[in-house]
């Protein structure tokens, strides 16, 4: 398996837990994650359809990580849970509606 093999595989990995934080209702729409961190929607959009585009930043796996307990090693490796461990979509939810600003989410703990 090559980098670029390795690499698509992950920005693939990074979509399905985007649309499964849709699908449990974390987060109404790509939009709302692209707002949140200032990210440019098209090239959000464009690497969505084109996982091998170089235009995937490292930190948009660390939102994901920090803010809505996405396993990192899930993310990287696709072995485990997608959610970190005693982490569920509905508690996710819960935590995001918690929160009145970007940086209060920020500093919650990470559940082990």
């Amino acid at each position: 398996m090559t980098d670029v093999d390795i690499n698509s595989e992950i920005v693939s990995r990074f979509f399905v837990a985007i649309h499964r934080l849709i699908s449990d209702k974390v987060i109404r729409g790509k939009q709302t994650f692209t707002r949140r961190y200032g990210i440019n929607r098209w090239n959000f959009v464009t690497l969505e359809h084109e996982p091998n585009r170089r235009i995937f930043q490292v930190s948009w796996l660390a939102f994901l990580v920090r803010d809505y307990k996405v396993s990192a090693d899930w993310l990287l490796t696709g072995e485990g849970d997608i959610y970190q461990p005693s982490w569920t979509g509905e508690r996710v939810k819960i935590m995001q509606n918690q929160c009145n600003s970007k940086k209060e989410c920020q500093q919650t703990p990470v559940v082990k």
